[in-house]
């Protein structure tokens, strides 16, 4: 059974040099071919039948497509942002991870569990974050600034986190570099600007940043979110801090993909505007079914789609490559020594800070106080 379709599509990112220049690169995607119901039942049924012959778990983020969340839960396996992901795959006993969406997060999975086979079902599928940051200029980039503190986004590869002092995720970004800052260091973030920006703002902290963007995330529009706003004046805006600053500073809530749901689930609104892919509007309305959630849009007025947030890579998931990676093995994921070990140490200091300060993760943040944090 054909996986994906013969034509590829190309998507623009920004990439960055040693010496700060950003240029736009290209890079390419594929979205599965699409199933009938019947295949869609077969592949399924063949699905959870070799999870349970390979004693495998399913592991999915929040924005792949919906069949694979459900998959996911149904069998045992688990949907969640990166760091939840990460820790879940850690601590499960099957010796088989199979990792649904993108390929930074397959690698974090094999950094924390080196005897465990690591399957994804497209090793293609990336992260225009990752890709923007090369290892070797992010190395040139770092010996420029030895004094500085190295905290890199899980968007990254395994090869820059082997690089970096700290591992983030959204959810606990903020508090990290909070206590960095309090402890009087100064930090070189990669490889998100906006997020950086945001996290720079809230802590007062001295940051140096790389210039990159998730394509998603960054095609917020501003101008677009205050004219939903005004034709929903009683929704609760939920923004993604990867967004831009004018699509942040109009957010209620900015927070992770965690954090963002939790607002939907416990909170007293009817109406919320979602800005981030809309793969987590799937989880969103399982989770409290009664709330109206509308998609932050992307796209100025003469655009033909005017709230297009789904990651191409992301959509490369598909049932047909979790099948295959099931019973073929394929897309293994590989992360040779050292860069393995080199990585760990990194991630395993989120880890131990996230398991000592629960309180201090995938809490929405209301509002803004300059220096000081989400008020």
């Amino acid at each position: 059974m054909n996986s994906t379709v013969s034509t590829p599509i190309a998507f623009d990112y920004p990439q960055q040099d040693a010496s700060g220049l950003t240029c736009t690169a290209q890079a390419w995607a594929k979205v599965p071919a699409p199933l009938t119901d019947v295949q869609k039942q077969s592949v399924l049924a063949r699905i959870r039948s070799e999870l349970i012959a390979r004693k495998a778990v399913l592991i999915a983020h929040y924005y792949v497509d919906g069949a694979i969340q459900d998959l996911a839960l149904e069998t045992g396996g688990f949907v969640a942002d990166s760091l939840e992901m990460a820790r879940f795959g850690k601590n499960h006993p099957a010796q088989t991870l199979i990792v649904a969406g993108v390929r930074f997060m397959g690698e974090t999975a094999k950094i924390l569990s080196p005897e465990k086979t690591v399957l994804m079902p497209d090793l293609e599928a990336t992260c225009s974050l990752d890709l923007g940051c090369p290892a070797d200029q992010f190395a040139l980039f770092r010996s420029l600034h030895p004094d500085r503190v190295v905290v890199v986004y899980a968007n990254t590869s395994a090869a820059v986190k082997a690089q970096a002092d700290w591992m983030v995720t959204s959810s606990c970004a903020l508090a990290i570099v909070h206590q960095l800052h309090q402890q009087g260091k100064k930090i070189l973030w990669a490889p998100d600007r906006h997020l950086g920006s945001y996290i720079q703002e809230q802590t007062g902290a001295d940051m140096l940043l790389w210039n990159g963007a998730c394509i998603v995330h960054d095609e917020f529009k501003g101008v677009e979110l205050e004219l939903l706003r005004a034709q929903h004046p009683q929704a609760v805006v939920l923004v993604h801090p990867e967004s831009p600053s004018s699509v942040v500073a109009q957010a209620d809530v900015v927070g992770s993909t965690s954090a963002m749901i939790k607002a939907v689930v416990d909170g007293n609104a009817a109406e919320y505007i979602v800005a981030t892919d809309q793969g987590i509007l799937h989880r969103m309305r399982q989770l409290a079914p009664g709330k109206h959630l509308i998609a932050a849009p992307t796209a100025g007025q003469s655009a033909t789609c005017k709230s297009c947030a789904n990651c191409p890579w992301m959509a490369m998931n598909g049932l047909q490559g979790i099948l295959q990676c099931l019973e073929q093995g394929s897309g293994e994921i590989d992360v040779p020594e050292p860069t393995r070990s080199n990585a760990l140490v990194c991630i395993e200091r989120m880890l131990d800070f996230t398991q000592h300060h629960p309180e201090l993760l995938a809490k929405a943040q209301h509002g803004f106080v300059k220096n000081i944090g989400a008020a």
